[in-house]
């Protein structure tokens, strides 16, 4: 005989048709019923017998196939319930999904990858024809190629047109590059301001201060940019070139200047604070703006002047003039203007 565990449980689980269950099955079968009494547990519960019409003291079998859809049909119910659940979860699922999703292309979106040259210059086109109120642009490394001034100076035209106010920053080394000195002599005399500072920063383009184009670092410059529209990121970059803006010295033309003042000097006295702290000639051309040539012919002048024999002794010498203090001056040609 079958015991409880092999019928169906509190979970609605069943185990199996014990032995002596299919024979009384296979007795019921032949003699077309068979004593309800002496029915084991499990043919009851698997519903193989059902009580006779004629007789409630007999159990007449039923079709297995029969049985069979009785005993699937509640859990079919119970199993589509649990599909209906869980494809409601899915459903609400994907709606926070879309949401987050959303989100995140936001994000995405505040950071674009520009490249190659052309998609850049549509961009900046683009950019700069919607700006209304104010112009930022930073450019380091000395020299600016003609094509660039050429393609620049349309935009700076129509920005000037439009009442933009524009602020452009420069390094120290343009003051001797003609073909920058003459683009600067057209839009400073638009209103322009331009201005040069001693050592490098960051090249960008900042438009109404919402919207900033800058090197994909660690590629080239003219043919990858990102575009940044994260504004805690363009923030930072205004306030970046706020400073340098502050260190910087304004581009003046005098009426009988055919340019500004170079400031020799003071690149020199830059020169020498660099190769103080370690940098090598290499490293000074590139944060100045100017030929590694350069940087060895300033060092040479002033090696010469205090009579340094090596780098190392010209390093000592150097710290041990007082050159590099503020506002001091020396015989070598070298100014600390303030």
């Amino acid at each position: 005989m079958c015991g409880e565990s092999d019928i169906p449980g509190g979970d609605g689980s069943l185990v199996e048709v014990c032995g002596a269950g299919i024979e009384f099955y296979r007795t019921a079968l032949r003699a077309g019923r068979a004593t309800a009494a002496e029915a084991p547990g499990c043919v009851r519960a698997f519903g193989l017998v059902a009580p006779a019409v004629d007789d409630p003291e007999a159990l007449v079998p039923i079709p297995p196939s029969v049985a069979t859809a009785a005993l699937a049909h509640p859990r079919e119910r119970l199993i589509l319930e649990q599909q209906q659940a869980l494809a409601a979860v899915r459903a609400s699922m994907s709606q926070a999904e879309s949401v987050y999703r959303t989100a995140r292309r936001k994000e995405s979106e505040s950071s674009q990858r520009l490249t190659p040259a052309p998609a850049i210059t549509a961009a900046l086109d683009e950019a700069i024809r919607g700006t209304r109120i104010e112009l930022l642009t930073a450019h380091p490394g000395g020299r600016r190629p003609e094509e660039v001034l050429v393609k620049a100076l349309p935009r700076t035209l129509e920005a000037h047109r439009k009442g933009v106010k524009q602020r452009t920053l420069y390094q120290h080394t343009v003051r001797a590059h003609g073909p920058t000195l003459d683009y600067i002599k057209q839009v400073t005399d638009l209103g322009v301001e331009v201005r040069t500072v001693d050592e490098v920063f960051d090249r960008m383009i900042i438009c109404d201060r919402s919207v900033a184009f800058i090197p994909d670092m660690g590629k080239d410059h003219g043919t990858h940019a990102l575009k940044v529209t994260d504004p805690g990121v363009v923030h930072f970059l205004v306030s970046a070139f706020e400073y340098a803006w502050e260190r910087a010295r304004p581009v003046v033309y005098e009426q009988d200047q055919q340019r500004p003042a170079l400031l020799t000097d003071e690149t020199r006295l830059h020169v020498l604070r660099l190769m103080v702290d370690g940098y090598t000639d290499a490293a000074i051309a590139s944060r100045l703006g100017i030929s590694p040539r350069t940087v060895a012919s300033h060092l040479k002048k002033v090696g010469d002047l205090l009579g340094s024999n090596s780098r190392a002794q010209l390093a000592y010498l150097t710290a041990k003039s007082g050159l590099l203090e503020d506002g001091a001056t020396t015989d070598c040609g070298c100014e600390q203007r303030s």
